[in-house]
């Protein structure tokens, strides 16, 4: 193996590492989950057992339709889109059924149907297909309709600023389960991507992941409580850092980022290898 990437490899096994260490170790105090949170507007026809059902027919929808646009043609590449979805959710889950059991965060009953597998409701469930589902759709019309990749020649200061930034954020951070998790996964998977995969899309992935941030926030701060008078999605306020853009934990922009980009990345794979 190549010394670059066997440092990259030896980078992603160490926070791997750290990460399994940290959820065998650190405490979590049950039952700690916080119920009050910043305030958007209320919307009252949210106050529903539908509502996360709703976010995903919101989310999906619409994509289905325009998935068959004459210069997209996004449809056509869902046989490579698929299966790296589903890769990519067999980690997500496992780590939100951890998540679940250990106390970091719960759910509402309030606001879902009621179906729950593996701690989980079913919403949950496919919130691992619609996101990332309508994240690609979005990098896939800035590919076809901004045609110069304008962040190219910046691959390696942003890749390198952000890893650093997310790997001492989440080391610094250490007692914060949720913080430290998504953060040293995030800097040790974006480090190891720079050094291994040459950058044919990355910084495309950058943009798509900017753009994707608007319709995030609308979406999750619907999930974290901003337009309901209580959250979906309830978080253990010892786990992270109290930062919250609307009622959105900064740390969610950062589990939506590895999300994304190992969807991407695989989704790109699987396409070149066709």
């Amino acid at each position: 193996m190549p010394p670059v990437k066997s440092m990259a490899a030896a980078i992603l096994f160490t926070a791997l590492a750290a990460i399994a260490l940290q959820w065998l170790t650190d405490p979590v105090t049950p039952d700690n989950l916080l119920l009050q949170v910043p305030k958007m507007k209320l919307i009252s026809w949210l106050e529903s057992r539908n509502t996360y059902l709703y976010l995903h027919l919101f989310t999906v929808v619409p994509i289905v339709f325009l998935s068959f646009d004459k210069n997209v043609h996004y449809y056509k590449n869902w046989r490579f889109l698929f299966p790296a979805i589903a890769l990519v959710a067999m980690v997500f889950i496992g780590w939100d059924v951890f998540f679940t059991v250990k106390g970091i965060w719960g759910f509402n009953d309030q606001y879902v149907l009621g179906l729950f597998l593996s701690e989980l409701p079913l919403e949950e469930w496919m919130f691992f297909i619609t996101v990332p589902f309508a994240c690609v759709f979005i990098y896939e019309c800035l590919n076809f309709y901004v045609k110069k990749d304008w962040l190219l020649r910046f691959d390696q200061p942003i890749s390198i600023f952000l890893s650093a930034l997310f790997l001492v954020i989440g080391f610094l951070n250490w007692p914060r389960m949720y913080t430290a998790t998504t953060f040293i996964l995030a800097g040790a998977f974006l480090l190891w991507h720079f050094l291994t995969v040459p950058n044919s899309y990355r910084t495309r992935f950058y943009l798509a992941y900017a753009v994707s941030w608007i319709p995030f926030l609308l979406v999750n701060g619907v999930l974290t409580g901003a337009y309901t008078e209580y959250p979906v999605v309830i978080y253990n306020p010892e786990e992270y850092l109290g930062i919250r853009i609307t009622a959105v934990p900064i740390e969610d922009s950062v589990f939506g980022f590895i999300l994304f980009l190992g969807v991407v990345t695989l989704y790109e794979r699987f396409r070149r290898r066709r």
